[in-house]
């Protein structure tokens, strides 16, 4: 996962019923625990290590899973096209114990959720085919300089997921039934202080309660499944495993020239859009997914944020029309898409492209033909109807250890691009890094990694900071150029339901090198931000 667009730069129910004195209630056992956990470690049950299996890389593509439900600790690529969310949930385990009807409150600390089974509600769902996922991400976070303004910033994010296996439910074989709710609460320190187009952390989003996704799979044997509804398409598309499942910038997941460029920034956390999607796996190896989804996941002529779209509830279908599609191969698996311990090192490789035909506003020129920045033009931005990208993925496993198959060390890069620079902020992104899992002795199922980030300005956009700089040269407009950032990461895993994760991100050229508003004489500085995130799997 990475949102809520705003002019120049981004930042970021049915089923929903946290209020805030739960979640703060919540938070305070949370805190309460962990305190526990550290100073009872010598007497805990060790946590066994995962298998190979679960350590390495790929489940079957259409096996059924709950929305979040892929492992904590199962992160080195967890899935070739699963659905997953900003920290993943639950895991096996090689540990055989009796499962407390609440969890760790009935001492149960290898239980995959925090409070086990709900004292029974999840074995009643299960009888009636439904999966109930709680995911409860916390951070906070400070940038210790640069921006418009130091400071700290505290938020989270509740997901909550029902999925109903309908052939357990009423019989219909095959079928999925998906309703995921959000609540976020907090400051959004990327709007606040930093003013990034790369967003800071992957679940910062406008404050409140909203639905998610809202849809239904239908599987056609084993090679062939079609869903339909409301998606979120960084849920599948455009996906680099090792970044997504591990890293908190919000780049590691749904990337920079769709988040930047596209309407609200595209059908992507905390918005969803309206459509159908086909996945076919051609062979064991070969995967093609393809979609076709509303054009903005905004209603029409609405402001370009987020917010124009407040609970997640509108369903525009005059906004045109946005296509994607996606090959992937994957090796180094077996049939079942589980890794082989003695075959080559696992690997996939994607290739994508998207088209929408909504409305775009040109960068530099008006309705008429003058310049956007000239004292003679009204404003109004020329229009352009199409945007169109393409894309590419490479997630490869480079080394594991013989003497622990838990131990590997993955490298990953996703370029994308866009033609259009007339009517693009962005023209093109990457990001690239590595992940290293089980770095240390007796810590099988802790990451360390680095990643990087950038974007680059349009012709278009850099055109119409020189055309300021012509036009209106008492105005300080520095050309934009790029951003990047780097981001160090570390994920301890407490228990089997419960991740730890301290986090630092530099970024340079923020906003690609606009003015400080605060300062408008100059650019905003670079920044260091840190912070510590925990998710815990309820």
């Amino acid at each position: 996962m990475p949102l809520a667009k705003r002019p120049l730069f981004a930042s970021t129910a049915g089923i929903l019923v946290a209020s805030g004195a739960r979640r703060h209630a919540a938070l305070g056992l949370a805190s309460t625990v962990a305190i526990a956990c550290v100073a009872c470690a010598a007497h805990a049950d060790e946590i066994p290590p995962l298998s190979p299996a679960l350590g390495g890389f790929f489940s079957d593509p259409f096996q059924q899973t709950p929305a979040s439900a892929a492992s904590l600790s199962d992160l080195s690529l967890p899935q070739l096209a699963g659905s997953q969310f900003r920290a993943d949930a639950s895991s096996s385990s090689s540990a055989a114990k009796a499962p407390g009807p609440w969890g760790a409150l009935s001492g149960d600390w290898q239980n995959q959720n925090f409070l086990g089974d709900i004292g029974g509600l999840r074995p009643a769902l299960s009888n009636y085919g439904v999966t109930l996922t709680i995911l409860e991400n916390v951070e906070t976070f400070g940038n210790l300089s640069g921006g418009v303004k130091q400071g700290w910033e505290a938020d989270g994010l509740t997901t909550v997921t029902l999925q109903m296996d309908t052939e357990k439910a009423f019989g219909l074989k095959g079928g999925t039934l998906n309703v995921s709710g959000l609540q976020y609460w907090g400051g959004n320190l990327s709007a606040d202080n930093l003013l990034l187009l790369q967003t800071l952390t992957d679940i910062e989003a406008p404050v409140g309660v909203r639905l998610w996704e809202l849809w239904y799979q239908q599987k056609f044997g084993d090679k062939f499944d079609i869903k339909v509804g409301e998606q979120s398409l960084d849920e599948e598309f455009t996906i680099a495993p090792t970044a997504n499942s591990f890293f908190i910038s919000s780049m590691s997941g749904w990337p920079g020239v769709p988040t930047i460029d596209l309407p609200g920034g595209g059908p992507a956390y905390p918005l969803a859009g309206l459509g159908v999607r086909g996945r076919v796996q051609v062979t064991d190896s070969v995967t093609v997914l393809a979609g076709v989804f509303n054009g903005s996941p905004i209603p029409r002529d609405s402001p370009n944020v987020a917010e124009s779209n407040p609970h997640g509830v509108s369903f525009p279908l005059d906004t045109g029309t946005l296509a994607i599609a996606e090959l992937q191969y994957a090796y180094g698996s077996s049939a079942s898409g589980k890794p082989n311990s003695d075959g080559p090192l696992p690997g996939v490789y994607k290739i994508g492209a998207w088209y929408d035909s909504y409305k775009f506003d040109d960068q530099q020129y008006d309705t008429i033909g003058l310049p956007l920045a000239s004292p003679l033009s009204k404003g109004d931005p020329a229009e352009h109807h199409g945007d169109f990208s393409l894309y590419g993925v490479m997630d490869q496993m480079i080394w594991r250890s013989k003497d622990n198959a838990n131990r590997s060390l993955n490298v990953f890069v996703r370029p994308m691009f866009t033609p259009y620079q007339d009517r693009n902020l962005v023209s093109a992104s990457i990001n690239a890094g590595f992940a290293l899992h089980a770095p240390l002795p007796g810590r099988d199922n802790d990451i360390v990694g680095v990643e990087m980030g950038t974007v680059w300005a349009s012709s278009g956009a850099s055109g119409f900071d020189r055309q300021m700089q012509f036009y209106q040269p008492s105005v300080y407009t520095p050309i934009r150029s790029s951003e990047t950032f780097i981001e160090a990461s570390y994920q301890f895993q407490v228990v089997p339901s419960w991740v730890i994760q301290p986090d630092v991100q530099y970024f340079i050229n923020p906003g690609m090198g606009i003015a400080n508003p605060d300062d408008p004489m100059q650019r905003i500085k670079n920044e260091l931000v840190v912070g510590l995130r925990t998710n815990i799997n309820f």
